[in-house]
């Protein structure tokens, strides 16, 4: 049995960041071992935070342990809780890094952490280089990253990304796994009657927080192509707007599809994922760059192809031509791979290779992994 800590996003903020924490942490007590999470009391300043809050309105999760200790903008709770995990002398530290605006934050955490001469600091990187880059970004990931023993990140274009910032610390590549705690997969029928759309016609679905890097702007010029409006496919566009929105609205108006978009643009909350999902026949990810990416573990666990753009490590996880399709960063190549699926009727035969996939992508494959790196 090991003594973890988790440092990162957890209840009461929203989000995947928080989902996979807290998902994490629970088969870390799944395979007998002492749990905690510490997260923030303050995530973001409200100044720079792009959405509508940052907090979920749902339960706090059963059986987990989440101290809220420190704010991203408060030097005094980064030396106050670095003591206190040093004292507590776990055997691991995972911290969730994502964004360089948490570098001193968590570097200085983790610096205190490592005096105790016992504890190994492991840190799970989404990103080491941001998709909306800023003004000393790189000396504040660097900061970080030099108080971290190994790292894992989930793509290979992260791992490359991150070489530039390493001195001699190892990193393990463990692909995303599955995430499995947002409800089981629907029939269509259920999911739509839910979303109250008509239960027949043909759906495609973009599920995620809106921002400029994940193209939704380019799809949308996809939904604009003759081949679907012939068709009469859908678009679901599920997720709030960073950024905005009038962008959006304005394109939609200017491109005359109105008629063809189901659009709920506020926060989807844990419990209605399932829903947006299951009413889809094919999930689209027309992102303009790209690390990896949880929805795509979402469509792997509600079993749903993919169309996803061949960027960062989209094209890691998805079998072109066999569980979806991998395309360039264009408007008419999105629009092909969609007229494809539904011409050749590939659904069937696609969700087929989604489900075998799927199994290849386990919790318990990214905890042993994490414990083998810190044993060595």
């Amino acid at each position: 049995m090991k003594k973890v800590i988790i440092i990162g996003t957890a209840h009461p903020f929203r989000g995947g960041l928080a989902s996979f924490n807290e998902r994490i942490a629970k088969e870390f007590q799944v395979q007998g071992d002492e749990v905690e999470i510490f997260t923030f009391t303050l995530q973001y300043p409200s100044i720079v935070f792009p959405g509508k809050t940052q907090y979920t309105d749902g339960p706090a999760p059963t059986n987990l342990s989440i101290q809220r200790t420190f704010s991203s903008i408060n030097p005094l709770t980064w030396i106050k809780t670095g003591r206190v995990i040093k004292a507590l002398k776990p055997d691991i530290v995972l911290c969730r890094f994502w964004l360089p605006f948490m570098g001193p934050c968590f570097g200085t955490m983790l610096r205190i952490i490592k005096q105790n001469k016992h504890t190994k600091i492991l840190s799970l990187i989404d990103n080491i280089i941001p998709h909306e880059k800023r003004i000393g970004d790189k000396q504040l990931a660097q900061y970080f990253v030099n108080q971290v023993d190994a790292f894992i990140v989930m793509s290979k274009s992260v791992q490359r990304d991150l070489q530039q910032f390493l001195k001699q610390q190892p990193v393990k590549y463990i692909p995303h796994p599955v995430y499995d705690n947002y409800g089981d997969p629907l029939d269509k029928t259920s999911a739509r009657k839910w979303l109250n759309i008509p239960v027949a016609g043909e759906y495609i679905l973009f599920f995620g927080f809106i921002r400029d890097y994940k193209g939704l702007d380019l799809l949308l010029r996809a939904m604009a192509d003759e081949r679907i409006k012939q068709r009469g496919i859908k678009l679901i566009v599920a997720g709030e707007y960073y950024g905005s929105k009038e962008k959006y609205e304005s394109l939609i108006k200017e491109l005359g599809i109105e008629d063809r978009l189901v659009l709920r643009t506020d926060f989807i909350p844990n419990e209605e994922v399932k829903y947006f999902f299951s009413a889809a026949d094919l999930a689209v990810q027309p992102y303009k760059s790209a690390t990896q990416s949880g929805i795509s573990q979402l469509c792997y666990h509600f079993e749903k192809p993919m169309v996803v753009t061949n960027v960062g490590g989209l094209p890691e996880i998805v079998r072109h031509e066999a569980g979806g399709y991998v395309v360039p960063v264009e408007v008419a190549a999105i629009a092909d791979a969609i007229i494809t699926f539904y011409e050749k009727e590939k659904e069937a035969a696609f969700v087929a290779v989604v489900k075998e996939v799927k199994k290849e992508f386990a919790w318990d494959t990214m905890i042993n992994g994490m414990k083998e790196l810190a044993d060595s």
